[in-house]
């Protein structure tokens, strides 16, 4: 029974790290000069913060306020059993791109599939958005607290949301998505 099982979370892994490699946001139309792929992440940033504020009321007000506001608008998850995440992105502030990074994340436990989310971060306090920029490789959960946004049975933001240091957003095709949670996300500078 316990070569069985060895077994079957050998294959499990195995399967898992296939699925991981085969999962990037590079494609073959992925631009391969840096001045292409800056374009095309601008773009892309662009059009998922219309998508949010047109989607979320009270999101353009928590923008508007925000010191930075980090966005990864194609973020690829898959696993079997072993999932990750990957997604590159622009920083924001004062209306322009200050940094492009990338995020990536892993989990184990019962999953299989794969699925395209946008994911965005507004860092609504001086400290909280200067501790991003000066770090050489931030993590969430563990270089700060991200508290993902609630929306009320009106469908407007809790209050609450708006008095944290660094809001999260995690959106699909299908609008705003609940009980997630980013803590372990690594996110790294891009020399791009």
């Amino acid at each position: 029974m316990k070569r069985r099982t060895f077994l079957s979370a050998s294959a499990g892994l195995a399967l898992g790290s296939v699925a991981l490699g085969a999962c990037t946001t590079t494609g073959p139309d992925t631009p391969t000069d840096k001045g292409a792929r800056r374009r095309e992440l601008d773009s892309g940033v662009d059009a998922t913060l219309q998508r949010l504020y047109g989607s979320v009321n009270g999101s353009r007000d928590l923008g508007n306020r925000a010191r930075g506001i980090l966005v990864f608008p194609k973020t690829l998850s898959a696993g079997f059993v072993i999932g990750g995440e990957y997604g590159d992105g622009a920083l924001r502030s004062g209306g322009a791109t200050r940094g492009y990074y990338r995020l990536i994340s892993g989990s184990v436990g019962w999953q299989i599939g794969a699925q395209s989310k946008s994911i965005i971060l507004m860092f609504l306090t001086q400290d909280a958005y200067d501790k991003f920029v000066r770090s050489q490789g931030w993590t969430a959960g563990v270089d700060a607290t991200v508290a993902l946004a609630t929306v009320g049975a009106n469908g407007v933001l809790d209050t609450n949301t708006g008095q944290q240091p660094i809001v999260g957003f995690v959106m699909t095709n299908a609008g705003l998505m609940a009980g997630l949670s980013l803590e372990g996300s690594k996110i790294t500078k891009l020399d791009l």
